[in-house]
This record gives C-alpha cells, sequence and structure tokens, in this order.
C-alpha cells in the first residue's frame, strides 16, 4: 500500500533593497528550507509571503508598502520584515491584515512567525539540506556569483543616515565563518564574491580584530587578512574567483589591499562611498572632509595598479549645499576621474539628523545639479572606456542570447570594472555555441559608449 506523504508547506518571498537585504532573504529561506519548507515562485502557490522590506528613502518605503499592498491582493497571507519592519505602526495602519511584522536581520523572529502561519511538516522523508545562517544555502541570485556579507551594522553616525537606527551598530561575523561560507560558494559554481557590509574597510573593529583558526594557520578578523584569504580561494577546477570589495570607507590600511590587486588575488575595483568632496558639505554630512589626501591615494593606487577600477556615489542638493560647493564637487570629480558613478537628489529620510539642518535646497536646484554631475560622469565615464578599445579583457558571462536570423549568437558580460546591476557591461557578438554563463572569457574590446563596451572573443 503506497503512502502518500503531506505536501510540504510553501514560502514566497519579495525582496527589496540593497544586497546587504538579499543576503538576509537568503539567509531566512536557508533556515526555512532547513526546516521543511519548499519556496513559491509565484503567489498562487504560497502558503505564505515573506516582504523583505527597504526603510532608508521615502520613495524605498513606498515601494516596499506597495510590494506589501500587492502580496495581500494576491495571497492574503503576508509577513513582513527587513528595515522598514521598525515602522510597524505605518505598516499596520495602512495593512492591519499583515500577519507579523519584525525588523532587519531578525532572523529567528520571521522564521517564527512563518512556523506560526504555515507551521512545517517536517518528516524524515523529506530531502533536507540543514545550513546553518552563516554558511551558503538557498541563493537567489544568479550561480556564477555571491554576495558575501561580512558584518551587520555601522559605528558611522552620518547626518543624511539611519542605518544604524535600523541595523544596529557594527557587529562582525567570524572571519573562520565567513570563509567557511566563501569557500563552499565558491566550490559550488561562484565564480565572483562580491563582499559587502555597511563599512567593509571597519570589519572587525568591534571585536578588536581578534584571530581565528583557519585551515593551518591564524587569521585576523580584519579586512585586509579577509582580502588575502578569499584570493587564495580555488575551484575543483584550480580556478579563482573574482572577489570584488563594496563599501569601502578609504581608511589607511585600505593602501595594503592595492597590491593583492595587482597581484591578481583580488578584482582590481573599489567601491567608496565618497558622497561630496566640498569641505563644508562633508563636515555637514558628518563625514570626513579628506578630499584632497583621497586625490593623492587615488594616484597613489593606480601607479601601483593602473587598470584599478574606482566607483562611488554622491548626493547633490544637501541642506547648505552652495553652488560653489557643487562647482568644488565637479572639479573634483575632473581631477579624480572615477570609472563609474551614481548620484542621488538628497531626499529627507524620517529620523535623520539632516532634515533639521537649514539651507534646503529648492527641487528644481536639486534636478539641474543632478543633471549636471550626470553630464560631468558620463563623459568622464566615455572617454574611459574609448581607452580601452583595443584591449583585450577578461570578462564574466551572465547571459547568453538566442541565435539571430544568420545563427549568430551573442552574449552579455562584465568586466572587472563591473559589478552586476549597478555598473556598465559588454556586449558580444558571435560568441559560438561552447559558451556558459559563468564563463570567464577573454574579450577584444572593439566599440564602447559612455557606459558599456561592446567585442568579440579572442579566445575562441
Amino acid at each position: 500500500m503506497a503512502i502518500e506523504l503531506p505536501s510540504p508547506p510553501k514560502v514566497g518571498m519579495v525582496s527589496l533593497g540593497c544586497p546587504k537585504a538579499l543576503v538576509d532573504s537568503e539567509r531566512i529561506l536557508t533556515r526555512l528550507r532547513a526546516d521543511g519548507y519548499t519556496m513559491s515562485p509565484d503567489y498562487a502557490g504560497a502558503d505564505v509571503v515573506l516582504v523583505n522590506t527597504c526603510g532608508f528613502l521615502d520613495s524605498a518605503k513606498e515601494e516596499s508598502l506597495a510590494a506589501i499592498g500587492e502580496a495581500i491582493a494576491e495571497n492574503g497571507r503576508v509577513i513582513v520584515t527587513g528595515c522598514m519592519g521598525n515602522e510597524a505602526e505605518t505598516i499596520r495602519a495602512r495593512f492591519p491584515d499583515v500577519l507579523a511584522v519584525t525588523g532587519a536581520h531578525q532572523y529567528e523572529a520571521v522564521v517564527e512567525a512563518v512556523h506560526e502561519a504555515a507551521p512545517p511538516d517536517l518528516s524524515p522523508y523529506l530531502d533536507l539540506i540543514p545550513q546553518a545562517y552563516d554558511e551558503a544555502g538557498v541563493k537567489l541570485t544568479p550561480r556564477h556569483y555571491s554576495y558575501l556579507k561580512i558584518s551587520e551594522g555601522c559605528n558611522h553616525a552620518c547626518a543624511f543616515c539611519i542605518i544604524p537606527q535600523l541595523r544596529g551598530k557594527l557587529a562582525s561575523r567570524r572571519i573562520d565563518a565567513v570563509l567557511r561560507e566563501a569557500e563552499k560558494l565558491v566550490q559550488a559554481g561562484t565564480r565572483e564574491l562580491l563582499v559587502i557590509s555597511q563599512d567593509t574597510s571597519a570589519y572587525g573593529v568591534d571585536v578588536r580584530h581578534e584571530e581565528r583558526s583557519w585551515k593551518d594557520h591564524a587569521v585576523r578578523t580584519h579586512m585586509t587578512d579577509l582580502a588575502r584569504e578569499l584570493g587564495q580561494l580555488k575551484d575543483a577546477q584550480g580556478r579563482a574567483p573574482w572577489v570584488r570589495l563594496h563599501y569601502v570607507y578609504p581608511y589607511p590600511h585600505v593602501d595594503a589591499v592595492i597590491p593583492l590587486m595587482a597581484e591578481g588575488l583580488l578584482t582590481p575595483y573599489l567601491d567608496i562611498p565618497f558622497q561630496h568632496a566640498a569641505p563644508s558639505v562633508l563636515k555637514a554630512m558628518k563625514r570626513p572632509a579628506n578630499e584632497a589626501k583621497v586625490l593623492e591615494r587615488l594616484r597613489s593606487w593606480r601607479e601601483i595598479c593602473p587598470d584599478i577600477a574606482i566607483r562611488s556615489s554622491f548626493v547633490v542638493g544637501f541642506p547648505g549645499e552652495t553652488e560653489a560647493d557643487f562647482e568644488y564637487l565637479l572639479d573634483w570629480l575632473e581631477e579624480a576621474q572615477l570609472d563609474r558613478v551614481g548620484a542621488f537628489r538628497f531626499e529627507p529620510v524620517a529620523g535623520a539628523a539632516a532634515n533639521d539642518l537649514p539651507g534646503a535646497v529648492p527641487e528644481e536646484v536639486k534636478e539641474e545639479r543632478y543633471a549636471r554631475i550626470m553630464e560631468k560622469t558620463a563623459a568622464i565615464s566615455a572617454a574611459k572606456l574609448q581607452s580601452k578599445i583595443g584591449r583585450i579583457l577578461p570578462v564574466i558571462i551572465d547571459e547568453i542570447g538566442e541565435p539571430d536570423e544568420d545563427g549568430d549568437i551573442g552574449a552579455t558580460g562584465r568586466s572587472q570594472a563591473d559589478a552586476p546591476e549597478i555598473d556598465g557591461n559588454v556586449f558580444l557578438r558571435n560568441v559560438g555555441n561552447d559558451l556558459q554563463v559563468g564563463d570567464i572569457v577573454d574579450v577584444l574590446v572593439e566599440d564602447a559608449d559612455e557606459h558599456d563596451l561592446f567585442g568579440a572573443r579572442s579566445d575562441s
């Protein structure tokens, strides 16, 4: 007589916000999978839907509220978590039927809420793969790249930011746990590790850079030790992954990772949140006003590693920003020659100290300055990319297209100067039929525009 096993409960997930929130979603789903749940790709098949919210800007909050509303309308059984979870009253006022609201990285509370809403049906017959929170498990990114979160929270008190209120003070993960996760990801097929946190350079400060045993030696809980160890990883075929550093504040010890890039142990790329350059604006933002020294260091880094790509983001229209301040920023960008730049119009965030500052910049002035900074940085980017025409660059493949009418197959990839989803692409023509997503191939650059490169394989 056949025994019919009950179907395990299914969980749907809507994940919003930054890569750090995406990692939170992966950890939550990993734990739920270990508890016997399966994942639903749509609302209809889910016994409960998790909405991992972003609560940093008002526009992000509205997106989160819209996502909650859609989940309520399509499924009805919704649990809210993430950065907007600290505004439970606002969420419940708009959506009184939500089952639970928890804050950012409150994994136990989220899992408990799911257990209550859709009790797990654990069975020895289920194919479960238990994973700890800090180990590789469910992934929401493509198989060939993975975000590696090394800490939670932040010790800075920037006037425009409420991350410390949302996520608390810096809490570094054990370096042996981070390295173990990275090793498993690489062995499972990850070709690119993207190291993320709120402040990667401060990794280990909260634990006084304690030492842990890894393999046959001791490693410090420190960015430079972590970077060096990540650069030693290899997959089963002996291939090293790209290791890309994000959210790197330019503390003095950052200089020590540049030689690792020159040696090929790290991807020659730094994501540094400069935010502005004018000393008066940086002071109002409660950020270090050391833009002159930074320019000197950029020159030094490029001497050591000529191919290093620097990306950053800037805020325009911060309270008190004058036309002279903005012109100072444009001049600084011209001298800094950053490779990738994002810009944001200042937007008040509930609870941020900047909201009480005098000198609010009119919206039309913000728009005009935003257009000017984007025009400036696009011109710098275009010139930099034009200089790469004729070079052969390694490119990681993100997507392979369908054959066209002539049977040619194109592909989309990224150079080492491009992080996924935030930077540019490399578009390849006629790549052949032996290429797979995640492959790293040599590409001859044939053309460029303001943000992207175009070329063909040189290794086929």
